[in-house]
């Protein structure tokens, strides 16, 4: 494939038109010798659910989600494409001090995009990509987590549904990130929502 393309734009095809001029921006590939870079604040990350913190920790320490419930957290995103695969790293500045997450987004050769979060790709998340009203919707199908050399996917009765949106504000003019977490029986168990700007610039390093 192309590097010049992404995954993002290998699944959708033509309909990467389809969405806001400025996600195509964030959707598409970084150009080499370029890194994307957004910068805003999340109005809530975490879950309430104080009682799951214990159980998340692990997940913090590797870098997939965090134990906590907070709003107002500025943040910075970095995007690169390499090797055809979407590299971000995402900054947190918590109350408690900051924390990042990192992914790495490949295109499945069923035509959907597998998420890999965490050291060393501990969760993968495999998502159908829609467009809907200019704005980009990720809806997981599976959820797989790695142990060793052994990938294992979770059962679809335990396994918990990812649902991302980004949108566009041409009011704000910034763009609006939407993620949610659902667990089977136990119900929403992560979330995180909030605005940013986001612009191409030169690689520093």
């Amino acid at each position: 494939m192309p590097p010049s393309q992404s995954p993002y734009a290998r699944a959708l095809g033509d309909r990467i038109h389809e969405l806001h001029p400025a996600l195509r921006t964030y959707f598409q590939a970084i150009p080499d010798g370029s890194v994307g870079v957004g910068e805003g604040v999340l109005h809530r990350i975490g879950t309430p659910r104080r009682w799951l913190w214990p159980f998340l920790r692990p997940l913090e320490r590797l870098g997939v989600i965090v134990a906590c419930w907070e709003n107002d957290v500025p943040f910075r995103v970095e995007n690169r494409t390499i090797a055809s695969r979407a590299i971000g790293e995402r900054a947190f500045h918590l109350a408690r001090g900051s924390w990042t997450m990192r992914d790495a987004v490949a295109l499945t050769r069923h035509g959907r995009v597998v998420d890999e979060l965490g050291e060393p790709g501990l969760i993968a998340a495999c998502f159908d990509v829609d467009v809907r009203d200019g704005s980009l919707i990720l809806t997981s199908r599976a959820v797989g987590i790695r142990l060793g050399r052994l990938r294992i996917r979770l059962p679809r009765p335990l396994s918990p549904a990812i649902r991302l949106t980004e949108r566009f504000d041409d009011v704000l003019g910034r763009q609006i990130v939407e993620l949610t977490v659902t667990a089977p029986v136990i119900g929403r168990v992560y979330e995180y929502s909030g605005d940013f700007t986001y612009s191409i610039e030169e690689a520093t390093a």
